[in-house]
């Protein structure tokens, strides 16, 4: 399959996700609001997400992909006994350790709690106990995305993209489902108590679901696991010299939340929400382009690399650095620019006042002027993943935590939960240029001058695009706290406005041509 294809189908599913995901967020707003029980759900809600996205999604692929691979390699099409013990080794290793990991939590939650919790929060007992209460019913989710994340890998090396990228889906129907529950209730503090605690017991039913729904479709594709007892084998062993440090130098973003909780217990209240609602923009984009260019990307690397092919593997990286570009750029751009705009028309109404979407909007500005580095952090860490080498992530990622929690220290007090976006986007670009720096002394990969020459042009036919939705803000001002019609209207000729002209701008500008989709629609394996 090609990398435009490989990206198309994983993105594509993505992107239905975000939607359902936007649903879920438009809901949970006009129900909980900011502050109080949306603060100890948002709580809640992060602390499984922030451990499932660095242990599973981020270390756990990156070090289990090439592996697998590798004794994919070894077999035939029909022969994968070698893969298949070397999954079951794993699985059956990783199910303890998640399950004592699982109950170690449970048992402190709130000692964790109350370690992140605001002092508006800890202030308010109801809601604290509340807060550890949904903590403890959500953590579960760890447990069965961990496992699914496995057998995610696994389809993903067999290039079946399509049942991981759409198993997420599962997760905003169930909020969904429990958020129309909670609309039902009316309003209230009892009401908003009883939505989050449904909220919470369906983020651990969907986990549950998706898990079932990987293994289903991993046994479609006539791969099977059985579970033994653990046993700490060879390939075990090396897989977790590779985890261990993965689980920092793949994870920077997730480790950077865990930092966010921190300064966040210091502000006022509302802030983890303001954050939570501002990161869904930043997620939209950084899921569909980075993840799924990071995924489609690393099983056919970690082939090229294994066969030394270094012609192709280079021409696989040139192409997903030029992607990424070309779809990023202008989304941060324009969310840059428009922000208020979406977060007025989607979020304010109900318990979600209007000062609440400009302070979110506030928060998107800051965050997506890293959207370019942290998706370029998931285009150039499969080279090292590939390579097995798992160390040099750490290096980088420590410079950029680095930076990022300096500059926390500079930017919070003065700019609130705005420092936050600030130091964590400063952050990711010194990761980003730290990794191409290390990739480039090493010979391993070097931008072409032309993928230079692209991504100039692309800069400046977002800026055109920025600059024309610049001048068209003001004259939808009035437009973005209207009637649903009004709200759907504006914010669609802002995109259909700026979508048209960064077209034509990439157009005119030769970012766009024939020769270029050819290209980028080569198979990439």
């Amino acid at each position: 399959m090609s990398l435009v294809r490989n990206v198309g189908t994983i993105g594509g599913l993505t992107a239905a996700s975000r939607v359902f995901g936007f649903a879920r967020d438009i809901m949970l707003a006009r129900t909980l609001g900011a502050g109080g029980v949306a603060d100890a759900w948002q709580l809640a809600f992060m602390l499984p997400n922030i451990f499932r996205r660095l242990f599973a999604e981020g270390a756990f692929t990156s070090a289990f992909v090439p592996l697998f691979n590798r004794r994919m390699k070894e077999g035939t099409e029909d022969d994968r006994s070698e893969a298949r013990q070397f999954a079951e080794d794993v699985l059956a290793f990783l199910l303890p350790v998640l399950i004592i990991f699982g109950a170690l939590a449970l048992i402190a939650m709130p000692w964790i709690v109350g370690l992140f919790a605001t002092d508006a929060l800890k202030a308010d007992g109801e809601n604290f106990s509340l807060g550890v209460l949904m903590a403890r019913i959500t953590f579960p989710y760890l447990m069965f995305m961990s496992l699914a994340t496995l057998l995610a890998a696994i389809l993903n090396s067999l290039s079946r993209f399509a049942a991981a990228a759409a198993a997420p889906i599962l997760l905003n129907i169930c909020l969904i489902t429990a958020l129309t529950y909670g609309m039902t209730l009316g309003g209230g503090d009892g009401a908003r108590q009883t939505t989050g605690f449904w909220l919470a017991v369906a983020v651990s039913t969907s986990g549950l679901l998706q898990l079932v729904w990987l293994g289903y479709w991993m046994r479609r594709a006539g791969f099977h696991l059985a579970i033994k007892l653990p046993r700490i084998t060879g390939g075990v062993k090396e897989l977790g010299l590779l985890v261990l440090p993965a689980v920092f130098g793949a994870g920077i973003y997730q480790i950077s939340r865990f930092v966010d909780l921190f300064f966040l217990s210091t502000l006022e209240d509302g802030s983890y929400t303001y954050l939570a609602m501002a990161d869904r923009w930043n997620q939209l984009p950084l899921g569909i382009i980075g993840i799924a260019l990071g995924t489609a990307i690393l099983p056919s690397l970690s082939r090229y690399v294994a066969s030394e092919d270094s012609e192709q593997a280079s021409r696989l990286q040139s192409n997903a650095v030029e992607l990424a570009m070309l779809l990023t750029v202008p989304a941060a751009v324009a969310l840059f620019i428009s922000g208020s705009a979406f977060t007025r028309v989607f979020y304010a109404s109900g318990a979600f006042t209007v000062e609440d979407a400009m302070a979110t909007a506030t928060v998107v500005t800051g965050l997506v002027i890293g959207l370019p580095a942290y998706v370029l952090v998931k285009v150039l860490t499969p080279s090292f993943f590939a390579r097995k080498d798992t160390r040099t992530p750490v290096y980088t990622a420590t410079a950029g935590l680095t930076v990022t929690i300096a500059l926390n220290f500079m930017l919070v007090p003065r700019l609130g939960v705005m420092g936050l976006a600030l130091s964590g986007s400063a952050g990711a670009w010194v990761n980003t240029a730290l990794l191409y720096a290390v990739l480039s002394r090493r010979g391993h990969f070097t931008l072409p001058s032309r993928i230079w020459n692209r991504i100039t042009r692309i800069l400046m036919a977002a800026a055109i695009m920025g600059g024309v939705l610049y001048l068209l803000m003001p004259y939808g001002d009035p437009y973005f706290l209207g009637n649903t019609l009004e709200r759907l209207g504006s914010i669609a000729v802002l995109i259909l406005a700026g979508g048209m002209t960064y077209g034509v701008a990439a157009i005119a500008l030769g970012i766009l041509d024939r020769s270029t989709i050819q290209r980028l629609r080569r198979r990439s394996a």
